[in-house]
């Protein structure tokens, strides 16, 4: 088996982008087969070095490997003139200066539904002649077949007057030469199967082979349902991340990002959510991709997210974390905040504090540092300077003892704290906090707050 992911560099690789990949990395390391990485680069205008190496530095990170490559359809040109002069020497393919104003003209005259058929000339775009009779069948292992008949088929236009071939030519010509088996793509691609199906049907009898690998073969195709977001419209930028980028910059895992993105489509059968990625090579085949859109939905990848990140070791975690935040000295902050985040991103902002001091958070002031706040601040003040052990669970027998004496909710003492501490209501938790800060820092900033009110 031999597959392919041939992206074009003209923008970030989006999440359909990286779940064609994915699937198509799963179908090869399932099969023991082999992945190429074509880069269709035809659109020099658009496609640019940078947008290659944000391809190429995005299946790095979701650790997708290829076998061959990266290739690229630019630096094939003098193949593709080959394969489109032996077509037009063979009369299979023409010459036809028609426009479009021409070819709506053929229908008016002929009906709307006759496929457009021009007369071979001395020069112009190069057509394919599509045949006569019959019908180019589509064979799709997801969504069975599709039968496009010739009559309603134009005679596709496959290189332009100056020579450069298009797009459907060049990708067919390339399959071949590559000895793909088969193309796994988005089923917006799904119309541009029967042109390809005939530039390879043309190419095999005309004898063009494979490079030596024998005569052109038809591969299997199949064609990957539709992205959506939550809300059943078509994925964009407005469900939030858009590209593999915004996923790393968002400070998700890779490992829970492949898990994530080969749910989208395909599944188990039994309703597994969590899969690692060997579980996934041994189980991904073609016959469990549904044919419906599926829906990607980033509060799911979230949660997905934490599962993983809770399984990491603590240094594990930690490398990870250091290296997000470009921080060091990390552990025992990600040892007490490991159950409460859900992506690397969530990180910084909860324990910033520890590191950098408190936030400035003027409603949490208004709302637990009052007159009650500061009274239990100052009870916590000179408890927790009585601390004998200045450890966790010193520390939660010594606020305890504060409620108790108090007869207040824990939260009347722990908040104004927190608040204390760190700015804002929100941290690891508060023993865990406090004993990690010391005893020292805990006392100052407790003391500031208590100054400020």
């Amino acid at each position: 088996m031999r597959v392919r992911f041939a992206p074009s560099p003209t923008g970030a690789l989006h999440i359909g982008g990286a779940r064609t990949a994915l699937f198509n990395w799963l179908l090869a390391r399932h099969a023991q087969g082999e992945l190429v990485l074509r880069i269709e680069d035809t659109d020099r205008e658009r496609s640019t070095p940078e947008n290659v190496e944000q391809i190429l530095d995005s299946l790095r990170w979701l650790e997708l490997d290829w076998d061959e490559g990266p290739i690229f359809q630019s630096e094939r040109s003098e193949r593709h003139q080959e394969a489109l002069q032996a077509l037009l020497d063979a009369g299979l393919a023409y010459r036809s200066s028609a426009t479009a104003e021409d070819v709506k003209a053929y229908k008016q005259l002929h009906g709307a539904e006759h496929g457009f058929r021009g007369e071979p000339e001395a020069e112009g775009a190069v057509r394919l002649h599509v045949p006569a009779e019959g019908a180019t069948v589509v064979h799709d292992a997801i969504r069975g077949d599709t039968r496009f008949e010739h009559a309603h088929l134009d005679d596709p236009v496959i290189a332009r007057a100056d020579g450069s071939v298009l797009y459907n030519f060049a990708v067919a010509i390339d399959d071949l030469d590559a000895g793909i088996t088969h193309v796994v793509r988005g089923e917006d691609h799904l119309s541009n199967t029967p042109k390809q199906v005939l530039v390879l049907e043309a190419a095999r009898a005309v004898g063009i082979d494979s490079q030596g690998a024998g005569p052109a073969q038809l591969p299997v195709y199949a064609h990957l349902p539709l992205l959506h977001g939550p809300d059943g419209k078509k994925l964009s930028k407005r469900h939030g991340a858009a590209s593999v980028g915004d996923l790393r910059e968002a400070g998700y895992l890779p490992e829970a990002v492949r898990n994530y993105l080969a749910l989208l489509g395909w599944g188990t059968g039994d309703d597994q959510t969590v899969l690692s990625t060997a579980e996934l090579i041994e189980r991904f085949t073609l016959e469990h991709v549904s044919r419906n859109p599926a829906r990607f939905d980033e509060v799911k990848l979230k949660w997905l997210n934490g599962v993983y990140i809770r399984g990491l070791s603590v240094a594990e975690l930690t490398e990870r974390l250091e290296a997000f935040t470009g921080r060091e000295g990390l552990e025992e902050a990600v040892r007490i905040s490991q159950e409460k985040i859900h992506t690397l991103a969530d990180f910084w902002p909860l324990v910033g504090f520890l590191f950098d001091g408190p936030s400035d958070d003027p409603a949490a002031r208004e709302r637990w540092l009052g007159e009650d706040g500061r009274a239990a601040l100052a009870d916590v003040r000179a408890a927790l300077e009585q601390v004998a052990s200045f450890d966790e669970a010193g520390v939660a027998q010594a606020l305890e003892a504060v409620i108790s004496a108090r007869a207040v909710k824990p939260r009347e003492v722990y908040q104004p704290l927190r608040v204390a501490i760190s700015g804002t209501t929100v941290s690891p938790g508060i023993f865990e906090s406090v004993a990690l800060l010391g005893r020292e820092e805990t006392l100052r900033r407790v003391d500031r707050a208590l100054a400020a009110g």
